[in-house]
């Protein structure tokens, strides 16, 4: 027997139980990993609130984990038993002792890098790749404005940028999350709540302002983030924390400067086993040299059975970096 986190309805924290189940034997093209360490991603919210409904319900919840491969299905030939692997576009279920993922979604983890850090950074540092190397290629020397500086993408964002010779400007709610950034390697950090976004960018930039922002939050900053791009400048709007960006007109793109916007995705960008090879491989390597640390603060580390307990706290914005569920 095994242990998955389920939900039957859509809802709140509250709606995510543990249940135990028999996993089934992988399918052809699929391996087994028993999970060491869990992925926790705001998407998730997305999934559990219906905002991104899932196929059905009741559900699995979670794309990401890190742990040993104990089963291989017919059909596959680059794994094998005892292998450690991280993946990060699994079906749902991830929130689970046992899971079966698609084999050219999982990465072989060089021995380097634990299974708490590939959990803690794999979703999040291919998520920093396509959008840093492919939706926009950031160059050594150019500034640019990346939102939520101290969540865990935009640590590894902070990190990343800073490999590169670039200059992110991190946006964040606290000052102890300002600090945060800045120790990752943010070039300047603007404190959402006290100041003026793009008045702060037009300081910084004198007045030539971003040539690309990428925004996580969507609602809330989505304006604000627009007045920050110079004539042409590129939108890149990735996630919703503060709910989506619905009923744009999109004439605002012409009024602000004949504007660019483009709402990506991991699964655009990340597709075949090629191109997770060329994004792993770049992670790893940041992560192994050092250049991109990964840590998980023991208070975001939670037993499988807390899932619950563990949405609550990423939803209250409290949390710092990435969080973790531990089977």
């Amino acid at each position: 027997m095994a242990t998955r986190i389920e939900f039957h309805q859509h809802g709140g924290p509250e709606v995510l139980q543990p249940v135990e189940f028999t996993p089934a034997a992988p399918a052809e093209n699929e391996v087994q990993v028993e999970n060491r360490a869990i992925g926790i991603n705001y998407i998730d919210t997305y999934i559990r609130s219906g905002l991104y409904p899932p196929p059905s319900l009741p559900s699995g919840l979670g794309n990401e984990g890190a742990g040993v491969v104990v089963k291989v299905g017919r059909g596959v030939s680059h794994l094998k038993e005892g292998d450690r692997v991280v993946y990060a576009q699994s079906p749902l279920g991830a929130y689970s002792t046992v899971h079966n993922v698609p084999a050219d979604k999982a990465a072989l983890l060089p021995d380097a890098i634990s299974f708490e850090q590939a959990a803690a950074s794999f979703l999040k540092g291919l998520t920093v790749f396509y959008l840093l190397r492919k939706t926009y290629e950031i160059r050594p020397g150019e500034p640019f404005l990346f939102h939520a500086a101290a969540g865990g993408v935009g640590l590894i964002a902070c990190q990343w940028a800073k490999s590169l010779g670039a200059k992110l400007i991190g946006t964040v709610g606290s000052a102890e999350k300002a600090q945060r950034a800045l120790d990752a390697g943010a070039w300047q950090v603007i404190n959402y709540r006290d100041e003026n976004i793009a008045e702060r960018v037009r300081e910084i930039t004198g007045g030539e302002m971003l040539r690309v922002v990428y925004d996580s939050v969507g609602k809330e900053t989505w304006e604000a983030s627009l007045d920050c791009l110079q004539r042409r400048g590129l939108m890149v709007s990735f996630g919703n924390s503060s709910g989506p960006v619905t009923g744009v007109n999109l004439g605002i793109l012409n009024q602000k400067g004949s504007l660019y916007v483009t709402r990506p995705s991991l699964q655009g960008y990340v597709t075949t086993r090629d191109e997770l090879a060329e994004a792993s491989n770049e992670l790893f390597s940041l992560i192994a040299s050092g250049a991109i640390k990964v840590d998980v603060a023991e208070n975001q580390k939670y037993p499988l059975a807390d899932a619950s307990r563990a949405h609550e706290v990423l939803q209250s914005r409290a949390t710092q970096g990435s969080s973790l569920l531990i089977p």
